[in-house]
C-alpha cells in the first residue's frame, strides 16, 4: 500500500510500513524513512508506484484549465476529489484526482486551502484582482527583460535614467528598474556604475555630484519655505566703536567685525563684534526650525546653499552703513605689552564703517605695509584710509595670540601651503551646471587679513566658551585632548581643552548666521551677558538638556556630509582646470606612500614610479586620463626635481586631502535574482 501525501509545502508519495490511528511510517523511493502525521495524508492507492503516480499527476495539473476548473467547482468548500469528479468524469482516475491537487495547491488565486485535501474557490472580484495583478507582474518581467537588452547594448532607458540617482544611491529594491540595472550588470560583468556610464546615463559629471548630494541631503528641495524674519525689539545702546568687516567678496552672510579704541594711550580696547540673530529669532520658531534642519551653509566654487534664506540673513547681517545689533566682546590690553588685562560681553548696536575684502586687499595688506609706517603703496583703496594704524596693531596683536597658543600647542602651527580659491567665470552666483571655465588662484595660509580674523575669532571663541563654563551655562564645545596621531577633535557639551588650538575651551560662536552650532552658543552668551551668575536658570538650554545632545548628533552628520561635498566638488573644479588648461605634467611632493601634492594646485593624486623615494621629495608627474564621474586622476613620476627632499610636518599625514575613490553605491548586484519567476501567490488578493 503507498501513500500520498503533503510535508512542508510539498507533495510526497512512498510505501506505507506501519500505520496507528495518528501517524504511519512511510518510506520513499530515496529509501528515506519518514513519519506522517493523519492530517497530512491525502491519498492511499496500490497503483501505480509512487514515481509514477507523482509523474502522471503532474502531467495531469500542468494540463488542467484553472478557469474552467474554477467553473466547475461549487461555492462552498470542498474536497479535491470532488472537483476531480467534476471536471473529469465521474469516474476520475487516481492521476486525475492527485493533479487536481497539485493544481488547485499551486493556484491560491483561483482556489483557497480550506482544510485537509479541501478549497474553497476564490470570489469572482478576488479572482479579477488577482488574475490582474499576475498579468501586471509578468508585464514587468518582460518589461525589465527589454531594459536589460537595452543597457547591454550601451543604450539607458529613459525610466532607468529618470530614476538614476535614486537607483544608485536610495533605491528600491522592489522597483523594475533597480532589478533592470541588476541583471544588465550580471549580464554584461560590469558594476552598476560603470554599466550606466557606458550606456549614457550620466550626461553631466558635475549633474551627478550634484544630484546626488541633494538626494542624500536635500530630498525635499533646496528652497526655503516663506519666512518673516523676526525683529530685533530689545533697546540696545549705541556703541562708541566703529567696526568693519573682513571678508572674501562674495560672503553675504557677514557674521563678524572689529573695532580698536584707544591707540596711543598705552590702553587699548579691542572690539569683537557678532552679528546677533539670536537676539530676534526664538528657540522652536520657524526660522529657528529652517536653521535647525539646514545646520549649516554648504560652501562649493561658485555657489553656496545658505543656512537661512538671504532675505533672513540681511536684517542681522554686519552690513556697511548700518548700525547693527550685536553681541560684542570687548579686550582690554597693555597696548606696549599686549597683555590681556580684562574682558567684557555687552549686547548693543554697532556701526559698521566699511566692510572689506580679502580678494581685493590682500596685495595691499602685506607686512611691509603693516610694518613700516613709511612704506606706502602707489595708491591705497579707500577702504582702508585711517585703518592702517588699526590693522597694523591687530596683526601686531594676532601675532602674539597665535605665538602664545603655540606654546600651549608645543609646536608652531604650519601655515607652508597655500588656500585656494575658485572662480567659475562668468557664474555670478548662479547654480553651476559643469561646463563653465575654471580659475584657480592661490591665497597663502597666515596673510596678514587672514590672520587677524582667525585670532580674534579663536579669541572670542575661547573666551566665551571659558565664560559660560565659568557660570554653569551649558554649550556646545569643539575639543581635542591631544595632538598625538588618531586623536580626533570631537564636539561636546564640557569645556574641555582643545589641544590642536592651543586653548582651555573652545565653543563656535562667532558664525551664527552659518553654522548652527553658532546659533545655540549665541543663545547662552546672550543669557550670560543679561543674567550672570543666574544665567543657568534663564539660559535656554539646561544642563545635560537632550536637545544639545541631539544638536551635537545633526550638525556632525550634517557638516561631515558638507564638507565632504565641498571637497569632492572642489576636486571635481580642479580637475576641469587640469582638462580646460591641457595640463599633462606638474610638479609634486611625495607625502606618502605613491601619492603626491601637486605644488601649484589643489590636487593630490597616486602614482606610479615612486618607489624608493623618500617622503617629501620633489617630483615631475606625467598625468593619466581624468574620471569626472569617479573624480579618479593617476600619474607617472619621470623625474626627481631635488637632491634632498624638505622635511615635512609630521602632521601632513593626518591631513584629509580628497583622494578619489571608488563612489560608494547602494546597489548588491549578488542579492537574489531580480527578475524571479511570477510568483501567483505574491499576487494574491486577500479575500
Amino acid at each position: 500500500m503507498y501513500l500520498l501525501f503533503e510535508e512542508t509545502g510539498k507533495f510526497l508519495a512512498g510505501r506505507i510500513l506501519s500505520e496507528a490511528d495518528t501517524s504511519a511510517q512511510v518510506e520513499l523511493d530515496s529509501g528515506k524513512r519518514v513519519k506522517v502525521k493523519a492530517t497530512n495524508m491525502l491519498l492511499k492507492f496500490e497503483k501505480p508506484t509512487p514515481a509514477e503516480l507523482m509523474a502522471n499527476a503532474q502531467a495531469v495539473a500542468a494540463g488542467m484549465e484553472l478557469d474552467m476548473a474554477w467553473e466547475f467547482a461549487p461555492e462552498g468548500d470542498f474536497a479535491f476529489a470532488e472537483l476531480a469528479r467534476d471536471y473529469f468524469s465521474e469516474h476520475a482516475t487516481l492521476e486525475q484526482q492527485a493533479g487536481t491537487l497539485m493544481a488547485l495547491y499551486d493556484a491560491p488565486h483561483y482556489f483557497r486551502r480550506a482544510g485537509k485535501g479541501r478549497f474553497k474557490k476564490a470570489s469572482a472580484d478576488i479572482l479579477a484582482q488577482a488574475l490582474a495583478a499576475i498579468e501586471k507582474k509578468k508585464q514587468i518581467v518582460l518589461q525589465i527583460e527589454s531594459w536589460v537588452k537595452d543597457l547591454s547594448s550601451g543604450s539607458c532607458p529613459q525610466p532607468i535614467r529618470d530614476q538614476l540617482y535614486k537607483i544608485l544611491f536610495k533605491p528600491d529594491k522592489n522597483a523594475p528598474e533597480y532589478k533592470a540595472v541588476v541583471e544588465a550588470s550580471r549580464a554584461t560583468h560590469l558594476g552598476p556604475l560603470d554599466l550606466l556610464i557606458k550606456a549614457g546615463a550620466i550626461d553631466s559629471p558635475y549633474q551627478f555630484h550634484w544630484k546626488r548630494f541633494l538626494l542624500e541631503n536635500f530630498p525635499k528641495g533646496t528652497g526655503f519655505p516663506k519666512l518673516d524674519a523676526p525683529l530685533i525689539i530689545d533697546e540696545l545702546p549705541l556703541s562708541s566703536a566703529r567696526a568693519f568687516s573682513i571678508d572674501d567678496s562674495a560672503t553675504t552672510e557677514i557674521d563678524d567685525a572689529l573695532s580698536v579704541q584707544g591707540l596711543g594711550s598705552g590702553t587699548v580696547l579691542v572690539g569683537i563684534h557678532i552679528a546677533a540673530p539670536a537676539l530676534a529669532i526664538a528657540t522652536g520658531s520657524p526660522v529657528d526650525a529652517v536653521g535647525r534642519m539646514r545646520l549649516s551653509t554648504v560652501y562649493m566654487p561658485g555657489y553656496k546653499l545658505t543656512m537661512l534664506p538671504d532675505d533672513v540673513v540681511q536684517n542681522y547681517t554686519l552690513q556697511e552703513g548700518r548700525d547693527c545689533p550685536a553681541v560684542s566682546l570687548y579686550v582690554t590690553l597693555d597696548e606696549a605689552t599686549l597683555e590681556i588685562k580684562a574682558s567684557e560681553t555687552k549686547l548693543e548696536r554697532v556701526h559698521i564703517g566699511a566692510n572689506l575684502r580679502h580678494d581685493q586687499l590682500d596685495a595691499v595688506v602685506t607686512l611691509d605695509w603693516l610694518q613700516d609706517p613709511i612704506f606706502e603703496h602707489d595708491i591705497d583703496p579707500k577702504p582702508l584710509q585711517h585703518k592702517r594704524e588699526k590693522l597694523s596693531f591687530l596683526y601686531k596683536l594676532a601675532q602674539d595670540l597665535k605665538a602664545k597658543r603655540e606654546v600651549v600647542r608645543g609646536k608652531p602651527e604650519n601655515f607652508n601651503r597655500p588656500d585656494y580659491n575658485f572662480k567659475l567665470v562668468g557664474n555670478e552666483g548662479r547654480e553651476p551646471d559643469g561646463t563653465e571655465q575654471v580659475q584657480i588662484s592661490v591665497r597663502q595660509r597666515g596673510a596678514p587679513l587672514d590672520l587677524i580674523v582667525s585670532e580674534a575669532m579663536i579669541l572670542a571663541n575661547s573666551t566665551w566658551g571659558s565664560w559660560m563654563a565659568e557660570l554653569g551655562v551649558p554649550g556646545i564645545y569643539r575639543s581635542q585632548a591631544s595632538m598625538l596621531p588618531g586623536v580626533k577633535v570631537r564636539m561636546g557639551t564640557k569645556a574641555l581643552p582643545h589641544a590642536g588650538i592651543g586653548v582651555k575651551s573652545y565653543a563656535w560662536s562667532s558664525s551664527p548666521l552659518r553654522r548652527y552650532v553658532d546659533l545655540v552658543n549665541q543663545w547662552q552668551i546672550i543669557a550670560c551677558a543679561r543674567h550672570g551668575k543666574t544665567a543657568a536658570l534663564a539660559a535656554p538650554f539646561k544642563p545635560k538638556d537632550a536637545e544639545l545632545f541631539s544638536v551635537i548628533s545633526s550638525f556632525d552628520a550634517a557638516y561631515f556630509a558638507y564638507n565632504g561635498y565641498q571637497n569632492a566638488i572642489e576636486r571635481f573644479w580642479t580637475l576641469k582646470y587640469v582638462q580646460q588648461n591641457a595640463i599633462t605634467e606638474i610638479e609634486a611632493s611625495l607625502f606618502k606612500d605613491n601619492l603626491v601634492r601637486a605644488d601649484h594646485l589643489p590636487l593630490v593624486l597616486p602614482v606610479m614610479g615612486a618607489q624608493g623615494l623618500p617622503r617629501g621629495a620633489r617630483v615631475r608627474v606625467k598625468l593619466g586620463d581624468i574620471d569626472l564621474v569617479s573624480l579618479d586622476i593617476h600619474g607617472t613620476v619621470i623625474e626627481r626635481l631635488d637632491a634632498e627632499p624638505e622635511a615635512l610636518d609630521a602632521d601632513e599625514d593626518l591631513d584629509d586631502d580628497t583622494v578619489a575613490g571608488p563612489i560608494a553605491i547602494a546597489m548588491d548586484t549578488t542579492e537574489a535574482e531580480a527578475t524571479d519567476t511570477v510568483a501567483p501567490q505574491e499576487a494574491t488578493a486577500a479575500p
